[in-house]
C-alpha cells in the first residue's frame, strides 16, 4: 500500500511535537495529525464502500416503446 508507509512516517514527526509542549508548533500539528489518520481510514474503507453502494443500485430502464 502506497499511502500507508508515508502516513506512518508523517505521524511519526508530528507526534513528538504533539507531545512537547510551548512551542506553538501544537496548533499547526494538530489539524495535520488529524488529516493523516482520516485520510487513509477514508480511502480504505468509506470510499470502495460507497463505490460498491453505487455500483449495486439498479439502473432505471427506459420505457418500453
Amino acid at each position: 500500500m502506497g499511502g500507508l508507509d508515508s502516513n506512518a512516517v508523517i505521524l511519526a514527526g508530528l507526534l513528538p511535537i504533539m507531545r512537547t509542549g510551548g512551542t506553538g508548533l501544537e496548533a499547526i500539528a494538530a489539524p495535520m495529525v488529524g488529516g493523516m489518520v482520516t485520510a487513509p481510514l477514508l480511502s480504505l474503507f468509506l470510499i470502495p464502500a460507497a463505490f460498491l453502494l453505487l455500483r449495486r443500485r439498479p439502473r432505471s430502464r427506459p420505457a418500453d416503446e
